[in-house]
């Protein structure tokens, strides 16, 4: 395979409309509701192999509704599962996400299965089947994040390259991820992650402090598009206008786009151009994977 993606799997019902709650049995009305794929690794997944990447998802889905819909999703995109061994008893995560009109949205997400990963589900066999690691959504997956350094180093030794997207905390901690990071080729934050993991509210200085131990950093940039800073110095790519739909995964689709543009052999300045327009033509639909770039998009 080109890609290992490691992490989260899960439905999206991507709620729009009258989406705040107000209790007291109160009714409201939609203007639309969307069962997707989810998971930031399972989005990442899909982009990948839709750019022509042979694409593996290595995740933990309980034996359920849930489950089978994320199946058949990711089955449908052309991406491989391996599937790690949980707990009869417990579900596959959920998350709903509430989209009112001013395009702000929230998110709400039952664990379930997200943080079954252990470090030891990725194996010297499956670090020798690939190119590329990539691992998504790493605080909803603490048993996971604990052994990832480890998992890391063992991918450096095997020659294959690594990259992060820690996605955001919704504990608000930021546990330090520096013996990650030590390990890790391609760090791909947003600038509140950036700032977040790193402590410091500039990003050109917090891309500086992770650049000096060895990373590169690709900050996706919203509508701006991105920045990138590592040891060949800065550069940056424009966004793409698009009429949007949903922003939901955009962030994912991003990965995929540069995962594909390094994998082709691009520098990292041609790369985030991909990056940028991956990310933009995927709001172009309701959730995270219906409106994913392919090859030819991006290299028009």
């Amino acid at each position: 395979m080109d890609v290992l993606v490691v992490g989260d799997a899960n439905p999206d019902l991507v709620l729009r409309g009258d989406v705040r709650p107000r209790f007291g049995q109160a009714e409201q009305l939609l203007t639309g509701a969307d069962l997707v794929l989810g998971g930031s690794a399972a989005i990442t997944a899909a982009g990948c192999a839709r750019l022509g990447l042979s694409t593996t998802l290595l995740t933990a889905l309980g034996d359920d509704v849930f489950g089978a819909i994320t199946r058949q999703r990711l089955e449908e995109r052309g991406v491989a599962l391996l599937l790690a061994r949980t707990a009869p008893e417990i579900p596959t995560g959920l998350s709903v996400i509430l989209t009112p009109d001013d395009d702000d949205r929230s998110i709400l997400t039952l664990p379930g299965t997200i943080p079954a990963l252990r470090p030891e589900d990725v194996t010297d066999e499956h670090l020798a089947a690939t190119r590329h690691v990539h691992v998504a959504s790493l605080y909803l997956q603490p048993g996971l994040a604990a052994g990832l350094a480890g998992v890391f180093a063992r991918a450096r030794a095997a020659g294959v390259t690594t990259s992060l997207d820690t996605n955001w905390d919704p504990a608000e901690r930021w546990d330090s991820i520096e013996d990650i990071l030590a390990h890790t080729d391609v760090f791909l934050p947003n600038a509140n992650e950036l700032r977040a993991v790193t402590g410091e509210q500039d990003v050109d200085r917090a891309a500086a402090k992770l650049v000096a131990r060895g990373t590169t950093v690709v900050m996706k940039n919203g509508a701006a598009g991105a920045r990138a800073w590592g040891p060949d110095g800065e550069s940056s790519a424009p966004g793409r206008t698009v009429e949007v739909a949903d922003t939901t995964g955009a962030g994912d689709s991003f990965n995929a786009g540069f995962l594909a543009g390094r994998l082709a052999g691009l520098p990292v300045a041609e790369a985030i151009r991909w990056a940028a327009a991956a990310g933009s033509l995927s709001t172009r639909a309701a959730g995270g994977t219906a409106a994913q770039a392919t090859r030819a998009d991006l290299e028009a």
